[in-house]
């Protein structure tokens, strides 16, 4: 019996995971044609996972190329019965405009700081300084797998 229709997450599922975890794996093709994957933290917005990183890193090279990525999120390491996920197979489109960068900074600030500490316009400062150097990645899912094994009630 197939069982991978009882384990898929629903679409309310999966966007309660995603803001309950904090780091994807985004995958893309290597210089050498092999994947190249590599953590980020990340936001979602309008149901595209979006994250920043530096202009010149290996992921941007790779995107510029082939701008086809996946992202993972997974949960439940300690046990099997545990385990859950969604992977996304994406298109990127990669922001390179000043505002953008900004604006998705000061969004990471208020997703990753913790409880009861607010972003201050020093940081923003900050951001505005370091958007030259950075982008923002925009992953728009084109086909997603998701599984959450806490369905099968403990078996296999």
């Amino acid at each position: 019996m197939n069982r991978r229709a009882e384990i898929r997450m629903s679409e309310e599922e999966i966007a309660a995971f995603l803001e309950e975890e904090r780091v994807a794996i985004v995958s893309s093709f290597g210089p050498r044609g092999w994947p190249h994957s590599m953590p980020l933290w990340y936001q979602v917005r309008d149901g595209h996972i979006l994250s920043w990183t530096f202009r010149k890193a290996q992921k941007v090279k790779n995107l510029e190329r082939d701008p086809r990525a996946t992202v993972l999120v997974e949960a439940g390491y300690d046990s099997y019965g545990d385990l859950r996920g969604v992977m996304f197979e994406c298109e990127t489109v990669i922001h390179d405009d000043l505002d953008f960068v900004v604006e998705y900074a000061i969004g990471m600030t208020d997703r990753y700081l913790p409880e009861g500490v607010a972003s201050t316009p020093e940081l923003t400062d900050a951001y505005r300084a370091q958007a030259p150097k950075r982008v923002v990645l925009e992953f728009t899912p084109v086909h997603t797998i998701s599984w959450d094994h806490r369905k099968l009630g403990g078996g296999l």
